[in-house]
């Protein structure tokens, strides 16, 4: 998170000048000398400045922050706030040598004879800086001060490491005394060590003398003229040589030559998972990300008698063995800084590329082994402490652009810190490191609460004890027990067990029947991933198998019990001779009854170690040798279990059998071939098996059956079963698809949804009144598609329920739990830097992305690059293709027609910006089979991978898409471009241009630098905007528009006699293919998740209004239900006040409109005939259309129409408005027909016509065969659509239902002539004046005349003509 300079865009570096920015001059400069430790002294002067109050303000973001995504808003302010302070420390010739936690520490190095000059140079510096940044007000109420010392005198610079890896230390008196000086410091204040005060030209300065503390309080400085100051400064700038010598940047050391030598040296110093990004290319701002590690403190105290010298051997011995056994456990060694008594090394694991499933349990192992080792000497170290946590830290950038430093940041890495002083000389763990880390409770001790600073809430600490043997057993238990009420894998299908594991249960019962005839032992081992359901199946063969009589010894594994020879054998004879439950004195008595008959008495001594007891030793046993000894001891329970197995079958259960002991893989091999016995166990894949797991694999009696994912119907029923409801809504099984296909991720999100309170739950079976409210409304809209399943045990007359999900909720950008994004994060980390880069930046863009898009957001990336790594993460199926037959291309794909659109606009020289190339070939490549659009195989790595954005980063990405797709989001070129929602740009540019200010509103975050780069950026369309698909009428249509027909019988002879011209085959219509529904699902719904994420609330509306458009043209109602359950979201509750009506997001009256106009369809569509009909009288008299209610009324409002259809009629025949109107109707014509479905496309615009001329809607006819779906434009009479139609189609319609046609005519005077065989058609008000009585249909039927119009009025329902009047006077 670095900042420089706000409005600029960082500076394109070489990879010498990015390492450079991230070390001081203190290294960039340095020549080596020789072998670390590497040591060397020099004068200076050191300003340490501390950031107060940080401390409290992380502590108060961990309590109140709604979520961990939160958290990146503390390095957010952090960063700003120390990146103005690093820039002041430039300017005046400071180098910054590390920032730590919430400290900086600079240095001026000159010789000793310029100590004096200097002082004065950081006192004036110290002293701006408190006057600036002494004070920083955040939004959470807490400040954030600074308080400064100041030290001067000799320090020493150590460099230790290998030739690997190393590390910059300063150390010395004068370093000690700077610490103190901060600590002496009050906030807001400058203290002056006794050293720098006796240095300095003590005239000017005033300062207050601490005389118990040997210090210097310092006031101000006496410099009258700022001339004084000018003439000083540019004396001291000649005793700083790698001062600046350009403007342009901060530091000389950014001007280096590129040389390997120093590319080399700098190298060594700098982290090698930021190494591969800053090789691969990154900017950066990619490099930052917010994730979850696990930080491990290590302080070591020194004894103060030794000397330099030998304390930098110290380090350098422990810095390397450190860094070994942390790297071995896959973590790194992040810094190492000195404090008064001696240094602390901050190893943190997970960083970007290092995830690891287990990397707690490695921390814990890792500082113990270090605090052994440390502890081994004595005479070395005073004291060691070490302090584990875990939890969601910053990892990225931190600083200015000229110099900024990799670090984390977050309230785990002080409570580390506060760990190590409060818990002095031990391995200490807060409670997540101890939960996480799956270890056995006895390696654990509970440590006594203990006030901790600035941390209000640290919960409970436990010491680590290593890996100890505990006098105890295995528990006899699985992973999972069996719930009688959920069959296995919680299919709600049926109350017996599921198909989905009906194969694998299958193989377990051959296996039995095979043991019971052929007197054989059998194994089964169920191999699949982590949450597959193996331990469930393992719980449901033990309830079938006990319910049948046979003895079953359930046993559960853990990592830690690998390291522990014959340990499974132990439990597993333990839990057959049932002392692992008995008590300890009853033990030895419990163990004998067993053996008694079997075992000889005096062998009974030979299970004292290994079960417990205390056997007295015989003299048989006492002349035994280990071998022996051991040979006998598995003699004797092979013995018993023989002679157990006689009576009853044994089976034994092992859940995570990977995790046995070699010598237990061997004595169950041996006991696998001498007796029948059955053997159930579970693996994981990824664990390598040691050699005796791979022969017992191999015996011909064990059978390897892999476990595979469920299917998505399984899957989404299983999910009901957690909601406890029989449907859910689509928005949701969206959102599972992050289970892929894992019953236990399914099972954490269901729970993870209903911990947040994020779904309603509606009775299924409850009798409701038609809804009058929009509101009500989703419970009826998830009943129409309800699944047709039942929980396994309902009973008759219980209550069923639906869920669905709260309007204020966006699953988008729902968090995943920390448990399914732990697992994510650790396969993103397997990926290469660069395929990392490409998952995180397709993730920004959605499930579905094009290659275009996604180039545009990887910076420097040629299309070649682009395809190597997407072959590479489409051959590991973490990206797929939505078509399986489609291949990657080899060579970047450019259609014709794009490279000469390309061409032109070069020529023309448009103000398009760099992205214009791919934005025109995006355009274009729309139009054809998208073989450049991939999706997710992975859903869960894509919410994973979209989380480790930092908030403001991943605001500026989606900024960035947004913009990209602004300009695609209307109609495909085969419907001649347009808005979806018609006249949708001339409204809102109206509105806009009536008010005179932009029309959207502004991002809230005044503290970021993207509010006014989203003000200039994303705007909404206007009408100057032209539509990318746009296209000029063909020859057809200008031949239409050319010839006159007189009748409409000539015209659609026309029309039929140019359609066959074009098509070889008979009754066969051919046109291009329309791509709405791609643009709908790679355009608008992308483009209303960047604006929400944006904060762009009004853009979103404007965006879900033409996604809801566009989802009713393509007849999927319950789309259009969910886009428009967002956009009413967005404006907020209803008020119950008309005049208290004040909307969330400012929209015009047209929206407004068009909003209730499109809530009224959806209604009508889901049989909600009242509420659409409210919500149409709603939308016309926001159009101020209002319905006339009485008599009065509907008699003047039908003599104005009639008076103004005269007006219309009275034009001439050539005249240009009847030209128009045969242009649209011939451009209307395009119907392709193709299996069982006609489908008939509108073409919104043409030479400038308003759009609702074209306006035309789906028809459903009842008595067509073939059931096609057929949606015709504006036909003058309702006779030659059904002659049209059983001549095109070749289907028998027996009767035309028109109910949801739309024949309608003109908005009040401007009424378009029909064709000049027909009457006009009523305008609207006179048309809704005829739906208010029955004696008007009477009338209405008189004035009509026309047969059409009869037809019309007796089939269509009122509610439809209504509905159909709202679309075209909407438009």
């Amino acid at each position: 998170m670095v900042t420089g300079r706000r409005d600029a865009k960082l500076p394109v570096w070489p990879v010498e000048a990015r390492l450079a920015a991230l070390l001081p001059d203190l290294l960039v400069f340095r020549k080596p000398r020789g072998s670390e430790p590497e040591l060397a002294t020099a004068q200076g002067v050191l300003l340490g400045v501390h950031v107060t109050g940080f401390t409290a303000l992380m502590d108060r973001f961990s309590l109140t922050c709604k979520s961990e995504r939160d958290m990146d808003k503390l390095a957010h302010i952090f960063s700003y706030y120390i990146s103005d302070i690093v820039e002041h420390v430039l300017c005046f010739g400071g180098d910054i040598l590390n920032i730590t936690g919430n400290m900086l520490l600079a240095l001026w190095r000159v010789e000793q004879n310029q100590l004096s000059d200097i002082i004065t140079l950081v006192a004036k510096c110290s002293l701006e800086i408190q006057e600036k940044f002494g004070i920083y007000h955040t939004r959470e109420g807490q400040d954030l001060q600074l308080k400064i010392g100041l030290s001067a005198g000799r320090i020493s610079q150590v460099i230790v490491g290998d030739e690997r890896q190393q590390y910059l230390l300063v150390i010395g008196r004068d370093v000690d005394d700077v610490r103190l000086a901060q600590r002496l410091a009050q906030a807001n204040e400058i203290v002056l060590s006794w050293n720098c005060w006796m240095l300095c030209e003590q005239y000017m300065f005033e300062v207050e003398i601490m005389r118990e503390d040997e210090a210097v309080k310092l006031r101000d400085m006496r410099i009258i003229d700022p001339f004084d100051f000018d003439e000083h400064f540019d004396k001291c700038l000649d005793y700083l040589p790698h001062y600046r010598t350009s403007a342009e940047t901060l530091r000389t050391a950014l001007e280096l030559d590129p040389h390997s030598d120093l590319d080399q040296k700098l190298r060594k110093h700098i982290m090698k998972n930021l190494l591969k990004k800053i090789d691969e290319g990154q900017p950066v701002e990619y490099v930052s990300e917010f994730r979850t590690v696990t930080l491990v403190l290590v302080s070591l105290e020194f004894h103060k008698t030794a000397w330099m010298l030998h304390l930098c051997h110290l380090i350098q011995e422990s810095a390397l063995y450190i860094s070994t056994v942390i790297e071995k456990g896959g973590g790194q060694l992040s810094r190492i800084f000195m404090f008064e008594k001696g240094c602390m090394f901050l190893c943190v694991f997970g960083l970007p590329g290092d995830k690891k499933p287990d990397e707690c349990a490695h921390a814990l192992e890792s500082s113990f082994s270090i605090f052994s080792f440390c502890w081994e000497n004595p005479a070395k170290t005073k004291l060691v402490s070490i302090s584990i946590t875990n939890g969601p830290v910053f990892c990225g950038v931190v600083g200015a652009v000229a110099r900024h430093e990799y670090t984390v940041i977050g309230p785990k890495v002080s409570l580390a810190a506060r760990m190590i002083t409060a818990y002095p000389g031990l391995v200490s763990c807060d409670e997540i490191t101890y939960l996480r880390s799956m270890l056995p409770a006895y390696n654990f001790k509970k440590l006594p609460e203990k006030m901790m600073k600035n941390i209000s809430n640290p919960g409970k600490i436990y010491e680590y004890l290593g890996h100890r043997r505990c006098i105890m057993f295995g528990k006899r238990h699985l992973a999972r027990k069996r719930n009688k009420n959920r069959p296995l894998l919680g299919v709600l299908g049926a109350p017996c067990l599921s198909t989905d594991r009906e194969k694998e249960l299958e193989a377990f019962q051959m296996a039995q029947q095979r043991c019971l005839h052929q007197k054989k032992g059998q194994a089964v081992l169920y191999e699949g991933g982590k949450g597959y359901g193996k331990s469930q199946l393992l719980a449901e063969i033990n309830f079938l198998t006990q319910k049948e009589g046979h003895r079953v010894l359930p046993l559960m594994l853990k990592e830690a019990d690998s390291k522990q020879c014959f340990y499974a054998i132990q439990t597993l004879m333990a839990i057959f001779f049932e002392i692992d439950t008995c008590p300890a004195y009853y033990r030895q008595e419990c163990l004998q009854r067993h053996l008694r008959g079997i075992v000889e008495e005096q062998l009974h001594c030979l299970f004292n170690d290994l079960l417990f007891v205390k056997f007295p030793l015989s003299f048989k046993v006492s002349h035994m040798d280990d071998v022996t000894r051991q040979k006998k001891v598995k003699a004797c329970f092979i013995k018993v279990l023989q002679e157990a197995a006689r009576e009853t079958p044994l089976i034994f259960l092992i859940d995570e059998a990977q995790y046995m002991d070699a010598a237990s893989w061997e004595f169950l091999e041996t006991l696998l071939s001498s007796m029948p016995i059955i053997m159930v166990m579970t693996l994981t894949p990824i664990f390598t098996l040691c050699g005796w797991a791979q022969h017992f694999l191999q015996s011909p009696q064990a059978i390897l059956m892999p476990i595979t994912k469920l299917a998505t119907t399984s899957l989404l029923r299983m999910a009901c079963w957690e909601l406890g409801v029989v449907s859910i809504p689509q928005e949701l099984q969206i959102y599972l698809h992050r289970c892929f296909g894992n019953p236990l991720y399914c099972e954490v999100l269901c729970q993870d949804l209903l911990s947040k309170d994020m779904l309603l739950f509606h009775d299924l079976q409850k009798e409701e009144e038609e809804n009058s409210k929009w509101e009500t409304l989703s419970a009826n809209a998830m009943k129409s598609i309800m699944y047709s399943m039942f929980p396994a045990n309902s009973e008759e007359g219980q209550e069923l329920y639906v869920c669905t999900v709260k309007d204020d909720v966006n699953l988008d950008t729902v968090l995943l739990p920390p448990f399914l994004k732990e697992i994510a994060v650790s396969q993103l980390d397997q990926l290469s830097p660069e395929e990392q880069l490409l998952v995180k930046c397709a993730a920004i863009i959605g499930h579905s992305f094009h290659i275009d898009l996604l180039q545009h957001l990887l910076p420097g990336w040629d299309k070649n690059k682009l395809l190597q790594v997407l072959r590479a993460l489409v051959d590991i199926h973490v990206l797929c293709w939505p078509d399986k037959s489609q291949e990657l291309p080899a060579e970047p794909i450019l259609v014709p027609s794009s490279i000469n659109i390309i061409d032109e606009t070069k020529e023309k020289k448009t103000k398009l910006d760099g992205g214009s190339a791919c934005l025109l070939r995006l355009k274009e490549e729309l139009s054809l089979p998208q073989t450049e659009v991939l999706e997710f195989g992975v859903p869960l790595l894509r919410a994973a991978a979209w989380e480790l954005w930092p908030k403001e980063q991943q605001i500026a990405l989606h900024l960035e898409c947004a913009c990209f797709l602004q300009v695609l989001a209307c109609r495909c070129g085969s419907c001649h471009g347009g808005d979806f929602v018609p006249f949708h740009r001339f409204a809102v540019c109206s509105t806009k241009n009536s008010k005179g200010t932009s029309r959207f509103c502004p991002y809230r975050d005044t503290g970021s630098v993207l509010t006014q780069v989203i003000t200039e950026k994303l705007q909404l369309p206007s009408p100057q905007d032209s539509f990318p698909f746009q296209m000029k009428p063909s020859r057809t249509q200008e031949a239409f528009s050319s010839e006159c027909c007189r009748t409409e019988e000539e015209f659609l002879d026309q029309v039929k006699r140019k359609l066959a011209q074009t098509s070889p085959e008979k009754d066969l219509l051919t046109t291009k293919p329309c791509h709405c529904k791609d643009i709908l699902k790679l355009v608008l719904s992308p483009l209303t998740q960047h604006c929400l994420v944006i904060g762009e609330t009004t853009c979103a509306f404007y965006y879900l209004l033409e996604a809801a458009a566009a989802s009713l043209d393509l007849s999927d109602n319950y789309m259009a239900f969910f886009y428009l359950r967002k956009a009413s979201s967005l404006l907020g509750q209803p008020s119950a006040f008309s005049f208290l009506k004040k909307h969330k997001v400012k929209i015009c009256q047209f929206e407004e409109a068009t909003f209730c106009r499109l809530l009224s369809e959806v209604c009508f569509n889901m049989g909600h005939i009242t509420l659409a009909k409210k919500l149409a009288r709603k939308a016309l008299r926001l159009l101020k259309r209002n319905f006339p209610w009485t008599w009065f009324g509907v008699l003047f409002q039908t003599f104005l129409e009639k008076y103004w259809h005269p007006c219309t009629l009275s034009q001439p025949p050539n005249n240009p408005i009847r030209r128009i109107w045969q242009f649209c109707s011939s451009s209307c014509i395009a119907c392709p027909y193709s299996g069982s479905s006609i489908t008939w496309r509108p073409q919104p615009v043409a030479t400038g016509l308003p759009a609702w001329l074209l306006l035309c809607r789906r028809i459903q006819p009842r008595s067509l065969q073939m059931k096609p779906r057929l949606s015709l434009p504006m036909w003058s009479s309702l006779s030659s659509p059904r002659a049209w139609a059983s001549r095109t189609s070749g289907c028998t319609v027996s009767r035309w239902p028109f109910r949801k046609a739309v024949y309608v005519g003109s908005p009040g005077r401007d009424c378009w002539p029909q064709l000049s065989s027909c009457r006009p058609w009523p305008t609207p008000s006179s048309a809704l004046a005829i739906l208010t009585s029955p004696s008007s249909w009477v009338k209405g039927l008189r004035d009509g005349g026309s047969r059409a119009f009869r037809e019309y009025m007796f089939t269509a329902g009122p509610h439809t003509v209504l509905l159909n009047l709202l679309r075209f006077s909407s438009s």
